[in-house]
C-alpha cells in the first residue's frame, strides 16, 4: 500500500521558493497557491505600515497568519500562528500591520467591487 501511495502524483506541492508573487495592493504581494471552483487558497505578504480597505465577503474566508502581526479594525490583533475566520456576508474593517506579515487565506477570489472605498 506504501508503493501505491508514494507513486499517487496527483498530489499538489508547492516549495516556499516555489511559485511567483504578484503586487495586488500598495504594499501587498500575492502568491496564489491554488483555484477550484470559485475558492482561492493564497498568500499574502504585507511590508510594514500596509493595509487592505475595509471589504465585504461573499463566502467564508479563513486566515492563517505565518508571520508577523495583523490588526483587524480597532478590536482585535493577532500574530503567528493564529487563526481568524470572516463569515460570509460579513464586512471586514480595515487590516493592518505595523511589523509586516505573511498570510494564509482560503475563500472566494478577491474582486475589486467588494472593496468599500
Amino acid at each position: 500500500m506504501e508503493r501505491v501511495a508514494d507513486a499517487d502524483d496527483t498530489h499538489l506541492t508547492i516549495g516556499g521558493d516555489d511559485g511567483e508573487w504578484q503586487p495586488f495592493l500598495d504594499g501587498v504581494h500575492i502568491k496564489v497557491l491554488r483555484e477550484h471552483a470559485g475558492v482561492l487558497s493564497y498568500l499574502l505578504r504585507l511590508a510594514p505600515g500596509a493595509s487592505l480597505p475595509a471589504h465585504r465577503h461573499p463566502q467564508d474566508e479563513e486566515c492563517i497568519v505565518i508571520e508577523g502581526s495583523l490588526q483587524v479594525g480597532t478590536r482585535t490583533r493577532f500574530g503567528a500562528g493564529s487563526y481568524h475566520l470572516a463569515h460570509a456576508g460579513a464586512l471586514h474593517p480595515t487590516i493592518s500591520t505595523g511589523t509586516g506579515a505573511t498570510i494564509f487565506l482560503r475563500g472566494a477570489a478577491p474582486q475589486a467591487d467588494q472593496i468599500l472605498a
